[in-house]
C-alpha cells in the first residue's frame, strides 16, 4: 500500500484533534491501521522546551513533518493534527513529505472559543497569553486545501466522511 499523510490544519480549537481521532478510527475498520501525530503530544513527547516563539512553532511542524515522512515512506498512513498557522511550513512539510492531503479545519475563531476547554482564548483575549494564534497571531488559512471541512457548520462523520472521499478519490484507500 502507498503510504500517505493527512495533515489537519486550523485553529486552536477548530477540531483537528477530534477528525484526526475519528479518522484513525475509520481507517482502521477499512483495515488501514494509522499513527496520529498530534500537535500537543508532540510538543510534550518530542519538542519539549521548544515554547511558543514563532522559532519555537516553526520547530515543532517541522519534527512532525519528518515524523510524518517516515511513517509515509514506509507505506504508513500518518495523520498530522497541529496548528501549523504559516502557509510556508505547511507547504515545505507538503514537499518532504510527498504524499500529503492538507486538511483544512475551517470554524471561526468565536465558535473555537466556545469549544475552549482549557480557557486559553479566554486568557489570550485578556491579553493574558501573547502571540495566540487567531487572537494577536496570525493563521494563514490554505488557499487550496484537498479537504475543507466546516466543523462549525457539518457533523463530525460528514467531515470524516469527505475526508475518506478523497483518499479514496487520490488512489490512497480502495472503493
Amino acid at each position: 500500500m502507498k503510504g500517505f499523510t493527512v495533515w489537519f490544519t486550523g485553529l486552536p480549537c477548530s477540531g483537528k484533534t477530534t477528525l484526526a481521532r475519528r479518522l484513525e478510527k475509520a481507517l482502521l475498520e477499512k483495515g488501514r491501521v494509522s499513527s496520529v501525530l498530534d500537535g500537543d503530544e508532540v510538543r510534550e513527547r518530542i519538542c519539549k522546551g521548544l515554547g511558543f516563539s514563532k522559532e519555537g512553532r516553526d520547530e515543532n511542524i517541522r519534527r512532525i513533518s519528518f515524523v510524518a515522512r517516515e511513517v509515509t515512506k514506509t507505506g504508513g498512513a500518518a495523520i498530522a493534527c497541529a496548528i501549523s498557522p504559516y502557509k510556508a511550513l505547511r507547504a515545505a512539510a507538503r514537499a518532504e513529505i510527498g504524499n500529503f492531503i492538507e486538511v483544512f479545519a475551517d470554524c471561526p475563531v468565536k465558535v473555537c472559543a466556545t469549544r475552549d476547554v482549557k480557557g486559553m482564548y479566554k486568557k489570550a483575549f485578556a491579553g493574558e497569553i501573547k502571540n495566540f494564534t487567531g487572537v494577536d497571531d496570525p493563521y494563514e488559512a490554505p488557499e487550496n486545501p484537498e479537504v475543507r471541512v466546516r466543523t462549525d457548520q457539518e457533523s463530525e462523520e460528514a467531515c470524516v466522511e469527505k475526508i475518506l472521499a478523497k483518499l479514496r478519490a487520490l488512489g490512497y484507500l480502495s472503493a
